[in-house]
């Protein structure tokens, strides 16, 4: 099973290398790993580090066969964090944990995800020099995909635009369906999982979101780091990355015309849109960057592995 091969590979590597800390992504199935390898190197010490995400405390970690599993990981680990303060609210909520919960959020790669005005101008996804909406997901239930293809046939009744859809999921097939039921399937591309996300996220007028719930929302960020404003849920932990009036605009995921209405407001306006996009690349720049984000793991980081070295003396 992949999660014993896991906690044994985390042992050789922390005896080879003396590792002083391991840093585990997802309280399931990772976080329990960290921690059969921890006990397996008894009696050296280590730290564990959990990151929680977001599905493995809204999701996975819910199940019941895995909510003792889940539980019991996050209290084992020495330091766990979240990449939001909703998502530490929350595994306090469901879960009961008491621990502190640090935030550190997710970060974006500034010099990668950059305004590109001539990609835009001279967008080869555009026809005829109409807007493009962009939607990028795993295209699971939970990112609303139905009130996505809604909202773009309501801002198709008011003027000629092109949806973009990356991604893969078990909602695509319906999409496609409704697409053709409500006549827009012609004004929707879907592209799959594709790798130049960078470019996508600049040529795109308004990034939609539309997500039943999102624990962070990383490909809101990337849209702000590429001056591209966005329209998305104000649930989860979207509006700690998106800022309603100064990124774009955040709305209930299932007021279909409220955010039809925000879109049209930004293709109709461009100085408006342009100023919400240089907006959103400032934020992207001052609070998500690489070395803001950073920085507090390598503090992290410093703490637990000052602990170790006290306890091996």
């Amino acid at each position: 099973p992949y999660s014993l091969a896991l906690a044994s590979k985390m042992t050789e590597v922390a005896i080879y290398h003396d590792l002083d800390v391991l840093h585990v992504h997802y309280a399931i199935p990772h976080a329990a790993s960290s921690y059969l390898a921890k006990q397996m190197l008894r009696p050296r010490s280590i730290a564990t580090i959990t990151t929680l995400h977001g599905t493995d405390i809204t999701l996975v970690g819910r199940e019941p066969g895995f909510f003792p599993l889940t539980k019991f990981s996050i209290e084992a680990s020495d330091a766990v964090t979240a990449v939001s303060r909703f998502l530490a609210d929350e595994t306090r909520k469901v879960f009961d944990v008491q621990r502190e919960i640090q935030v550190i959020s997710n970060f974006v790669d500034t010099s990668v995800f950059v305004p590109r005005p001539e990609l835009r101008r001279e967008n080869p996804l555009r026809r005829d020099g109409e807007p493009l909406l962009l939607h990028v997901s795993n295209l699971r239930p939970v990112k609303n995909i139905p009130s996505l293809i809604r909202i773009f046939a309501r801002v198709r009744q008011e003027r000629r635009a092109r949806l973009v859809v990356v991604g893969e999921g078990p909602e695509r097939r319906p999409a496609e369906d409704l697409a053709r039921e409500l006549s827009v399937a012609d004004d929707v591309l879907f592209l799959g999982n594709q790798e130049s996300m960078a470019d996508l996220m600049a040529m795109a007028d308004v990034l939609l979101l539309p997500s039943e719930h999102e624990s962070f929302g990383l490909v809101a960020l990337e849209a702000m780091s590429c001056a591209t404003p966005v329209v998305a849920s104000r649930r989860g932990g979207i509006p700690e990355v998106v800022r309603d009036g100064r990124h774009g605009f955040l709305h209930d995921p299932h007021d279909v015309e409220a955010m039809a209405q925000s879109v049209l407001r930004l293709l109709d306006r461009p100085a408006l849109a342009a100023e919400l996009g240089a907006q959103a690349r400032e934020d992207a720049r001052a609070r998500f960057c690489i070395r803001c984000v950073i920085d507090d793991y390598v503090d992290l980081y410093r703490e637990q592995a000052a602990r170790v070295q006290v306890e091996r003396g």
